[in-house]
Order: C-alpha cells, then structure tokens, then sequence
C-alpha cells in the first residue's frame, strides 16, 4: 500500500463521488496514489476533474458498478440506505466507510486545523489554504466549494498542515482530533438532525473535546452563541482558548473594518499587543472576521502574523460566496451559496456595502423542507434587504416534501417586512423575468444552495440578447 493511504483505501468506492465533501477526499487520495472510482448521478464540471485526476467515475448507481477488487465504499449522510451499490457492497463484505472517517484518516500523522461553525466554513477554510500555499507551507486542505476551477476543493501537499471544513450538519465532526480548531459561530439549523440548540451546543462540546491536548481552540467573541459555548468550555485546561472579534475582550481584537468596494481593510490588536492593519480582497465585514478567525488559527501553529496577514490578501474568493458571474448590459450577476437567514442577511448586507446606491435584485431559492419550516419567516425578512425579490420552489435536495411546507411562507413574510417579492414556480422562466426587472447599474444576486447557480449564466444571455 502505498505511504499516506489509510488502511482499505486503497481501492475506493465512492457513493455520489460528485458532491462537494466526496469529491474532495477522492482527489487527496488519487492524489496519495489510490485506484479511485465511483459513481455519481449526473456528469459534472467536478466528475470531468475527477476522470482528469485518474479517478473512474460511472454516470448513475447500479450494483455492477462497484469492481470486483473494491476495497471499502465510501458514502455521505445523504447516501440512503436503499442506494445499489450499498447493497452490493454488504452482500459482498466490504467494509463502508462514512465520508468524515475517511477524511479523519487521511489527516492521521498531519497537523490539523478544522473549521467549524454554522456559517463561514468554506470560506474560512479556503482563505487558510491560499494564505497557507501562497507562503510556500504546501498544505493539503478539503473543502466545501471549489477554490477557482472545478475540482479546487482538496489537494494532496507535501507540507505538514491539513486544513479541514468540519460538518456538524451530522455530528461528523466529531471525528477529528485537530491541533487547532475555529469555530466561527454557533447556531440552530440542520433541523433534521437537531431537534434544540441544547443539542448543538453538546454537539460542539464534543467537537471541542476532540481537540489534541496542547492544542488551541479560536473562538467568535463576537457571536452569542460561540460565546455561551466559550462559557462551558472553562473546564479545559489542557487546550488554549483564543477569541476573536470586535468585542472588547477579545483576545484578537478587530478595532477596524473599512470597507473599500469589493475589499475590505481590517486592523486588529493581537494577543501580544502589537497592532496590524491588512487587506481582505472579498466584500463584507463577516469576510473580514472570517479572515482573523484564519489569522488567529495559524498564529496558533506558530507562523509569524505579518506574513500570514500579507498572504491572506491573496485570497479572492471561492465558487459561490458573492462569486461574480459575468456583466451585461451594465448589469452585475453574482452568485451566493447563502441559505440560512444568517447567511442571506450578511451576504445582502455586504453586496449593499458595494453597490454604492445600485439597485439589488435577488433570485432566491429555498434549501430543504425541513430548513423552510424552521426559518421560512426568517428568510423573507432577509429578503426585504433586496430592492426586489423573486423566490422559486423549495429545492429538495435528499428530502421528502413536508405537507403544507412551501416557498409561499418565505413570500408571505418578505410581503410582511415590507418586501418587494413575487413567487416563481417555474425556474426556466427566470432569465426573462430578470431581463424584464434589471437595468444598467443593478445587481442580481443568485441566491441558494440549490440548482440556482445554474441561472447565472442563463440570466446574462438572455440580458446580451
């Protein structure tokens, strides 16, 4: 077996090889030297990336699929238990293994910094892997979304550092033992998981326990819920505690975020007194304190502030966070990932910032049943924020409608905060309703975790037509 790859890994079966976690631990590991294969239900830009890197990938889930010489299948949470392959891999023995053990392996021997919180994962996880790679430390890194091309989301490095996104949509999290871990803020969501923000509080205790001993945890100052779970933590002794933030106690102090068009300048007081100002190259202030959340984690590791500092300017972002699609006709399409309220309103609140009195147009697209019972009121709240909104169905994604449960909600409660908002069932439709909407200035934000990236490009199109 060749050297860093984990025991039974070294013919992988991957279950839904294309979605953005699978992918990435794919790659790292045809990258070690592994025999990877797997299926996916659709061709992809990511399965094209993969098929580049020497994986196989098979186009929809049979039994036949899964080799002979297989030695583990790999699923997500989201992988049912009826799937073909599953059941082909438990008639024949071999071992299944869930994605976040597959990851914890490949970091054994690393040193590892996981990224946790409700929002910002991605992006804090990315501008670490720029910053790290720009200063020559060649990490490896695995994470949520694609850095530039499709297929950005993980690297194999020589280096000692291994940067992760941590998921606690499904406790895996707990599976990883960091040196350092970030957690960004702490908040109540994946509600078919969660039934209270007790149990995500216990969720992320568990997460923190796991944290090697010597080791550092960075945490928000700033947000109520990471600072309750800061409260419960006084117990460990053996992990120092670093916050972050604009609070005033702070131990890594935000005094000051100027925002200058699409970037943003941040000065911050370090645990050591000295004061630093630097550039983030992406707009909005939960940008910024994304950034000294990552400055704050690879001071932990011992690299010197001010290069980190420099070489976190050097990121620009990641596939769809506030991505811009393309221009035309003097209009500006601009792609967000944001689902969950908390997300929609920094994201608005930042595109706001850059717009310099332009109007914001947003196409909305609602993310699971479950999260559109819990927060549908919320997200129309979000919307009002938007000069005009238009909202599509609920995309499913892995669940089952939930009787009663429809985009309407999120549309009744933009109306209620005073929205200019109208519901649209039918999504080709929209690159016409958006050209009838906009005009030189504006700009259209896609929005949602869903299919409605897809739009972007339709919706310029049909704008230089």
């Amino acid at each position: 077996m060749a050297p860093g790859i984990p025991a039974a890994m070294d013919r992988p079966h991957f279950i839904g090889i294309g979605g953005a976690g699978m992918s990435g631990i794919a790659k790292i590991l045809a990258q070690r030297g592994a025999a990877v294969a797997g299926s996916d239900a659709r061709e992809s830009a990511t399965v094209l990336a993969l098929r580049e890197a020497g994986a196989t990938v098979h186009i929809g889930h049979a039994a036949e699929h899964l080799a002979a010489d297989a030695t583990s299948v790999v699923v997500s949470s989201a992988i049912r238990a009826d799937n073909p392959e599953l059941a082909a891999a438990a008639e024949r023995g071999i071992p299944v293994v869930h994605r976040s053990d597959a990851l914890a392996a490949l970091m054994d021997g690393a040193r590892p910094i996981a990224v946790a919180g409700t929002h910002g994962k991605t992006t804090t996880t990315s501008m670490l892997a720029v910053a790290l790679t720009t200063l020559g430390l060649d990490p490896s890194y695995a994470i949520g979304g694609d850095l530039d091309a499709p297929g950005s989301n993980a690297r194999h490095g020589a280096g000692e550092i291994f940067v992760a996104e941590a998921d606690e949509s499904d406790r895996s999290f707990h599976k990883y033992a960091p040196e350092v871990a970030i957690i960004l803020n702490v908040e109540l969501d994946h509600h078919a998981n969660y039934a209270s923000m007790e149990e995500i509080y216990e969720s992320f205790e568990t997460f923190v326990a796991r944290v090697r001993p010597g080791g550092t945890l960075v945490v928000s100052a700033d947000h109520p819920g990471a600072r309750e779970l800061t409260s419960r933590l006084a117990g460990r002794a053996d992990v120092q505690v670093v916050t972050y933030g604009e609070a005033e106690d702070a131990d890594v102090r935000v005094f000051k975020i100027n925002q200058r068009g699409l970037t943003s300048e941040v000065t911050v007081t370090l645990a050591n007194g000295k004061v630093l100002t630097f550039t983030v190259s992406v707009p909005g202030r939960h940008y910024a304190l994304n950034a000294v959340a990552a400055l704050a984690a690879g001071t932990a590791l011992g690299l010197p502030p001010h290069n980190l500092a420099s070489a976190l300017g050097s990121y620009t972002g990641v596939k769809r966070r506030l991505q811009l699609k393309g221009e035309a006709k003097g209009v500006q399409v601009i792609d967000s990932y944001a689902h969950h309220p908390t997300e929609m309103t920094a994201d608005l609140e930042a595109i706001r910032g850059a717009a310099a009195g332009s109007r914001v147009l947003v196409v909305f697209q609602p993310h699971l049943f479950s999260r559109t019972q819990e927060l549908g009121r919320e997200m129309g709240q979000a919307l009002a924020l938007a000069d005009a909104s238009v909202v599509l169905d609920i995309y499913p994604a892995r669940e089952d409608p939930i009787p009663g449960v429809t985009s309407d909600m999120i549309v009744k409660a933009a109306e209620a905060a005073g929205a200019t908002v109208t519901a649209e069932h039918d999504k080709a439709a929209i690159p016409e309703v958006i050209a009838g909407m906009a005009g030189p200035g504006d700009l259209v934000l896609t929005m949602g975790a869903g299919d409605v990236t897809e739009l972007g490009p339709e919706i310029l199109a049909r704008l230089d037509a």
